[in-house]
């Protein structure tokens, strides 16, 4: 299930909660028991390396002549 990371308007808090996508913006009540509260946006992060650039010739495989 997704996490949504959430900031309070009222006390500045920020958390998360998981909830299904259908409910992300749902209103959601901080930990103190405000209810003033914004989803933020969220940056996904994705590990690995880059694949390395082709050497063929701009065809399929590189085998056009």
């Amino acid at each position: 299930m997704p996490r949504y990371e959430y900031r309070c308007r009222t006390c500045g808090a920020t958390f998360e909660l998981s909830r299904p996508m259908a409910e992300s913006s749902a209103p959601a009540a901080c930990p103190g028991g405000h209810d003033d509260t914004v989803k933020l946006l969220s940056t996904v992060a994705v590990g690995g390396t880059a694949p390395a650039p082709s050497t063929g010739g701009g065809c399929c495989g590189g085998g056009c002549g």
